[in-house]
């Protein structure tokens, strides 16, 4: 017979002083206190059973994992994570969800997403959850100075640049801007935008000719960007105060400019470069862990996230898009509506590329980002030699690449074995 832990035992095993709920949902999304509790109040809230909502680092979500992959009965009853987490965990860890997934594909979900949620595989290892990604905002100032005949839906880097020379010489400052202070997403411009619109890759073309050219044209925009983008996180702020007229970032932190002055702001899809629209979508997904105590009660929860009803709560607590199809309410946030339109712009464009996350990477996936931003600060802040600085980084992204064993993801075309630095 196993021994039952103590409830003290239970509350440090689980790090939460509701860790005598009912369920346990374990998750790597809406970590900051305000986005949790909200997920607890307006999303989780309505469930008949309690639930005791653990964000977590993402680091600490796959470690613990890990370490309890063995267990015979874990105390984890869901999983939230993005793809390329759920993708990076040891095989065996994640429960098969064939058989939820059948019942849920009336819901409208993306055959493509659920492909994802395969992980490379034949079962399916998570159900798609819900879904964001980063588009550009512009204070409405701006537009009179677009270059001649830009189109704002369909904007080019080459036309982002003349914009950006426009605003510098009527306003005698520099105003794009880009998240790339420490707490910044600079790294997902370049991997899932720059690299994609230029080279149609974000590994195998790492030093091309074209990352060459990509990079060039990237200095040449930061010319015209301004210099405090290297403290800015969330771009919002810097909307606000009216020190940036033209930024990029994630929906999410874009959301207090679109709420508080809706009718000062617009957002519109990233530009085009040769290769095409470089876009990230960000897919994350509900899994089951193959230890679940109880696998029913797991399922159960699943299928109330996965209605329309669960997924307009989920939405209004995290500014993270359904992936079921769902009637938007007329009383949802400026945020939503105005970066929902941007969004199906962006991901319906004749020249979309794609760009997931990284992909299974695991506890390489930091230094996976540190390298693009280590040639972010040398090529474009410090004015390295580009070729000398990519020929330096490019063993060091196969290194890590090998150690973590990650095969290629979109858009760069499928690999045997650890995707190649070319």
């Amino acid at each position: 017979m196993r021994k039952m832990p103590t409830a003290l035992a239970v509350m440090a095993l689980l790090g939460s002083t509701s860790a005598l709920a009912d369920l346990t949902f374990f998750s790597t999304q809406a970590r900051p206190l305000e986005e949790a509790q909200q997920m607890r109040e307006i999303a989780l809230a309505p469930y008949a059973e309690s639930i005791d909502y653990m964000p977590q680092e993402t680091g600490t979500f796959l470690s613990r994992l890990e370490a309890e992959k063995s267990s015979p009965e874990g105390a984890l009853d869901l999983l939230g994570g993005l793809h390329g987490e759920l993708g990076s965990l040891t095989p065996g860890i994640l429960a098969p969800l064939d058989t939820l997934a059948s019942t849920l594909k009336d819901k409208g979900i993306s055959e493509q997403y659920l492909t994802l949620g395969k992980l490379g595989g034949e079962q399916q290892r998570y159900i798609p959850w819900m879904q964001a990604t980063y588009i550009m905002a512009a204070n409405r100032k701006a537009l009179p100075y677009l270059p001649e005949g830009a189109d704002l839906e369909a904007l080019s880097y080459d036309e982002l640049l003349a914009w950006g020379r426009n605003l510098e010489t009527a306003t005698g400052q520099p105003k794009l801007g880009f998240p790339a202070g420490r707490k910044g997403l600079i790294h997902r411009f370049l991997e899932g935008y720059l690299y994609p619109s230029f080279t149609h890759s974000v590994v195998r073309e790492f030093r091309s000719a074209d990352a060459v050219a990509m990079w060039q044209k990237f200095r040449e925009i930061w010319a015209v960007t301004n210099p405090r983008s290297t403290a800015y996180g969330f771009m919002q702020e810097p909307l606000l105060n009216g020190e940036v007229w033209v930024a990029f970032d994630h929906t999410a932190r874009l959301k207090d400019a679109f709420n508080k002055r809706p009718d000062d702001f617009v957002a519109f899809p990233a530009p085009a470069g040769p290769s095409g629209r470089g876009y990230m979508p960000v897919v994350a997904g509900l899994a089951m862990p193959a230890n679940a105590s109880d696998p029913a009660a797991s399922r159960k929860l699943i299928r109330y996230l996965m209605t329309p009803e669960a997924q307009i709560r989920t939405l209004r607590a995290t500014n993270f898009f359904p992936v079921v199809t769902a009637e938007l309410p007329d009383d949802l946030p400026a945020s939503i509506r105005m970066s929902g339109k941007a969004v199906a712009t962006q991901s319906s464009a004749e020249d979309a590329v794609l760009s997931l996350l990284p992909s299974g990477l695991g506890q390489q996936a930091g230094l996976f980002n540190k390298i693009y931003r280590d040639a972010f600060v040398q090529i474009v802040l410090r004015d390295a030699d580009i070729e000398e600085t990519l020929d330096i980084l490019a063993p060091r992204l196969q290194t890590l690449i090998d150690t973590a064993g990650a095969s290629c993801w979109l858009p760069d075309t499928p690999s045997d074995g650890p995707c190649p630095v070319k």
